[in-house]
């Protein structure tokens, strides 16, 4: 895998998910923490991080976590647009 763009954080129900975007758009899972006293939940080896697909399949019971991943991601990537430019969009 290739070098990550960045490094971002998600937190949820007290975890800590480090996850990096991989060629602008395949999100790369580098480690889950717990939020409060930094122990590790899961963590990957870099070079073998996995995508978030494959993070859901290996840690099912992370599904919150995952979703406020692809939320995060997909908000990132599109923007939500402001109620004045909805309006235009559609007049």
């Amino acid at each position: 895998m290739s070098t990550m763009d960045d490094l971002r954080r998600t937190e949820v129900d007290g975890l800590r998910v480090t996850w990096g975007l991989l060629q602008h758009h395949l999100i790369a899972i580098v480690a889950v923490h717990n939020e409060h006293d930094t122990s590790p939940v899961v963590s990957f080896s870099p070079g073998n991080y996995p995508d978030l697909a494959a993070a859901r399949e290996l840690h099912p019971e992370l599904t919150r976590l995952w979703d406020a991943v692809r939320r995060e991601f997909w908000t990132r990537l599109i923007p939500p647009q402001t109620q004045v430019a909805r309006r235009r969009a559609w007049a």
